[in-house]
């Protein structure tokens, strides 16, 4: 059977799109269960050519991937093109936001959407489709009906990582060229576990995996990693050390191998304060670069978060990382709530501790979060186009106007050459792959730091979408 995988483009909004572009390795994760199987991934963001795919693969069965809420109209209309195309061919959507919100997905040209983990699910629909059995006799699965959606049962979790195969990462190998993260490429990322032991009320990632924790055996870890190619490797973990005697043990077999990767990974404070000794061996394994949710800059603000950590231990753990030369991005959360004062506190912040490239967001409640139960009812916009991280979409004490001229600051702030530095100057050129990738950065760099560039976003109407309550007939995405 020939299966066609769809990432969506992104070309809408500001967000991260113009700062990097990432595999869709969800895709890739999902692919390498099928196989035995003809697959193709189509990663729009690079070969946005979705017509003349569907006509020379000609696929029997066609999944898009929807982890991120901005892609949802985009998804919608990949399908509605696929049903235009030949509307015998099923459409299943995945990801997060598809799981977490699948209502947004109740149309005809949706047959429905895969809950949860991919892989197995989708192997499994497959396999029924071919035999001709009843979708509602597979858990995970929400089938479109034109009486309302069907939920079937929940889907079990894979319980053990290693019995999943390695990500097809070579259906992306044409793509792979324009794949990076910031200034890294060439690049890649994977995973080594799934899930997070904590409950900050802006996270889905918790929410996805249903409260549970489960990770790889680092002997498949380093199996995985033998087979990219690629230098720059971002692990997608919420937290690497949540075990350190794994992690430990990973960084030992790094080295007993002598893989030489610069590894960016992201982690918690609290375990780098609790284990400090990790740090000079995780730097010694090739790890240079840590991604850190400082999120706020007093306690009384982070502990609305239900963060669980504090600012004394993102202090401590910021001095032991840099004591053994590891490069920490601090990622930080502006409240729509802020007041110019609010914004100079930050940017000092900024300035005193050369937090060069920080990660700034604006407080952001995705669908299905803790946080957008508590305030749904507060948003001042159900456009899912501005729900990039850098669009506020809760309302703002300050003007509109006011707000992202003084975010847009904190951006001039943080990745100032001043504030960078001759050396950081020095590690960004030394790192950038071509000249022309500097160029684009550049222009990307200026797009973040124009206020009248967010403000545009708030001009475009949102596409509606229509929910299970009041129907009146079940209808194609685009009506």
């Amino acid at each position: 059977m020939k299966i066609l995988l769809t990432q969506p483009s992104q070309e809408r909004g500001l967000g991260f799109r113009s700062l990097a572009v990432v595999e869709p390795l969800g895709l890739e994760s999902v692919a390498g269960h099928l196989s035995e199987h003809s697959l193709k991934i189509l990663d729009l963001r690079v070969e946005n050519r979705l017509a003349d795919v569907l006509k020379e693969f000609r696929p029997d069965f066609c999944g898009i991937n929807c982890s991120f809420t901005i892609d949802v109209y985009q998804t919608r209309e990949i399908a509605a093109a696929i049903k235009k195309w030949e509307r015998r061919v099923p459409v299943f959507v995945g990801g997060h936001h598809a799981s977490l919100s699948p209502e947004d997905f109740y149309c005809s040209d949706i047959d429905g959407v895969v809950v949860g983990e991919g892989e197995v699910a989708m192997g499994d629909l497959v396999r029924a489709y071919e035999r001709g059995k009843n979708w509602k006799d597979l858990a995970g699965l929400v089938i479109n009906e034109p009486a309302g959606p069907h939920r079937t049962p929940d889907r079990p979790m894979v319980e053990n990582l290693d019995e999943l195969p390695i990500p097809a990462r070579h259906l992306t190998r044409n793509y792979r060229k324009h794949y990076y993260l910031g200034f890294q490429k060439p690049f890649c990322i994977m995973e080594t576990a799934r899930g997070c032991a904590y409950r900050c009320d802006f996270c889905s990632v918790w929410k996805f995996f249903n409260g549970k924790c489960r990770m790889k055996s680092p002997e498949r870890v380093i199996e995985e990693i033998k087979t990219i190619p690629e230098k720059y490797l971002f692990l997608a973990d919420d937290n690497f050390l949540q075990s350190i005697p794994r992690a430990e043990r990973i960084a030992h077999l790094l080295i007993e191998n002598r893989i030489k990767k610069r590894i960016t990974f992201q982690a918690r404070s609290d375990s780098i304060v609790r284990q400090p000794g990790i740090v000079p061996l995780l730097r010694k394994a090739g790890f240079w670069k840590v991604f850190i949710g400082f999120e706020k800059i007093d306690e009384e603000a982070l502990s609305q978060l239900n963060k669980h950590n504090s600012i004394q231990n993102n202090e401590e753990a910021l001095k032991i990382l840099r004591a053994h030369g590891m490069e920490v991005i601090a990622a930080f959360i502006i409240d729509p709530s802020f007041q110019k004062q609010d914004f100079q506190r930050l940017r000092q912040y900024i300035l005193d501790r050369k937090l060069y490239s920080p990660s700034l967001t604006i407080l952001t409640p995705l669908p299905g979060t803790d946080l957008f139960a508590r305030v749904k009812e507060k948003l001042v916009t159900t456009n899912y186009e501005l729900y990039d991280y850098v669009h506020a979409v809760l309302p703002t004490k300050l003007k509109l106007a006011d707000f992202y001229q003084e975010f847009t600051e904190l951006y001039k702030t943080g990745y100032a050459w001043s504030q960078i530095g001759w050396e950081g100057a020095a590690a960004i050129l030394r790192h950038t792959f071509k000249f022309s990738h500097l160029l684009s950065m550049k222009r990307a760099a200026w797009d973040s730091v124009d206020p009248l560039n967010y403000l545009a976003g708030h001009q475009r109407q949102a596409v509606p979408l229509r929910t299970t309550q009041g129907w009146s007939g079940f209808r194609g995405c685009g009506q």
